[in-house]
């Protein structure tokens, strides 16, 4: 069966570029242009499977990261009107993205086949309700301030964690910045399954921490 995910790319001032790109690198594996390339020869047995990016923002002015070139969203939040599968929502330094950015996620959550979030993108997901019932985690260094801040919501912080899922899978979070490529490890392999995941991060040289190989909740004194 032919499946082809449209990916909603949350851009902000302030975002951590790798918090998105690093994802985007791994998962970008099957976009409509790469597929073929990156592909051939790694299986016999491949899925018909496309994943395809679209980077928001609340204007189509260049977004000024943390560090790092600009980057030039391809449309506005509010020119984005069709439900996307996944909505990929990245974080910063004093996340606050623009109310535009924040009746995006809403409005797409519940339609969206899959929720990720990376380092304190999850916070935007639980001041938004959309972490309300689920387990989650967020970058280990702000991890006390947002458990603070989101206290008195029904969301279970895990201290000790690469990354977090939902139970139905839906819902990911991953831990701080780089930990957004294993969390895109981890769901690549829930998607086309082990073999073809180890195949994909080979292709990237990417050596993938499992979901409980997180060494920086004990550096920052969280257990």
């Amino acid at each position: 069966m032919s499946q082809n995910l449209q990916v909603a790319v949350c851009l902000f001032p302030g975002v951590t570029t790798t918090d998105y790109q690093g994802p985007v690198e791994l998962l970008g594996i099957f976009s409509a242009k790469n597929r073929t390339r990156a592909l051939n020869g790694i299986s016999n047995n491949l899925p018909d499977l496309t994943i395809d990016f679209t980077y928001l923002s609340h204007t189509l002015e260049p977004v000024v990261p943390t560090a790092g070139p600009r980057v030039q969203p391809d449309r506005t939040y509010d020119e984005a009107q069709e439900q996307f599968d996944i909505v990929l929502v990245p974080g910063g330094p004093n996340v606050n993205p623009p109310a535009a950015c924040n009746t995006f996620i809403t409005r797409q959550s519940p339609g969206a086949k899959y929720v990720l979030s990376v380092c304190t993108g999850s916070l935007i997901l639980a001041r938004l309700g959309i972490l309300d019932g689920h387990h989650a985690t967020t970058n280990k260094r702000a991890f006390r301030s947002v458990v603070e801040e989101t206290k008195d919501r029904d969301i279970t912080w895990v201290a000790k964690a690469r990354w977090a899922t939902s139970e139905d899978k839906r819902i990911w979070t991953g831990s701080g910045i780089t930990a957004g490529m294993d969390m895109a490890g981890g769901f690549l392999d829930y998607l086309v399954g082990e073999e073809l995941g180890r195949a994909c991060r080979s292709f990237i040289e990417l050596s993938m921490k499992g979901q409980d190989d997180d060494e920086f909740a004990a550096y920052q004194g969280l257990i």
